[in-house]
């Protein structure tokens, strides 16, 4: 069984996707991770942000495993290297949608993502294009939602904990402008398949999301 999860950042996507597919004992995969770890990548080798062939060029040279991990969901190796903890670092928020929106890039990761999906069996995989092009035949598809001052609020709560000092305000613009290039991208935008369930994750906390989730899965597959 493949689960799709979309949504903005902040949403609850990635806390939610992991805890479906811990408890239904799936794999989970956060496809943004990916993506993230290509704007490391491109940072450390001082990539000009603008320049798509040197991006392109950059992921197809770039060696990417994502391994199940307990504690953090996924374990991010980037040319052998564990960079689980860099791709969460504020400048990787800055320009991974950036990164994110090169179609050539997008190209290479869509088929490594689709290539993970057929070797895991039962798989939770969520990012911003899941389910309306990286596994269009996903069985169940979601897409979590949020007010953006509660996404960036979320956020600020998650890299406060991780001892990172970002302004809310700040935070706010940056998911605000990251909502823009997803949304308006020309190569697979954000967006909700036909045949998604929406869930404005707002008022729920992330057990109640969950839940609405498996209860949504478990219903319909019996």
């Amino acid at each position: 069984m493949k689960i799709a999860i979309d949504g903005p950042a902040g949403a609850g996507k990635s806390s939610a996707a992991r805890e479906v597919a811990r408890r239904l004992g799936f794999r989970y995969l956060d496809t943004g991770a990916m993506y993230r770890a290509i704007t490391v990548q491109a940072l450390e080798k001082n990539v000009d942000m603008q320049d798509e062939d040197a991006l392109v060029d950059l992921t197809r040279r770039s060696e990417l495993e994502v391994k199940s991990d307990d504690q953090n969901g996924n374990l991010i190796l980037l040319n052998g290297r564990d960079i689980t903890r860099a791709i969460r670092q504020p400048i990787v928020n800055k320009y991974v949608s950036i990164v994110a929106a090169v179609p050539g890039v997008r190209k290479e990761l869509v088929n490594l993502q689709r290539k993970t999906s057929l070797n895991s069996g039962n798989i939770v995989m969520e990012g911003r294009d899941i389910g309306t092009n990286v596994l269009v035949d996903a069985e169940f598809k979601f897409y979590l939602s949020a007010t953006v001052e509660a996404r960036a609020k979320r956020r600020w709560l998650e890299m406060t904990e991780q001892g990172m000092n970002v302004p809310f305000d700040e935070l706010l613009d940056e998911i605000s402008m990251r909502d823009q290039l997803d949304q308006k991208r020309e190569d697979s935008p954000l967006c909700i398949a036909p045949d998604a369930y929406v869930i404005d994750t707002t008022p729920y906390s992330l057990a109640e999301v969950v839940t609405k989730i498996l209860s949504i899965v478990s219903h319909t597959t019996h």
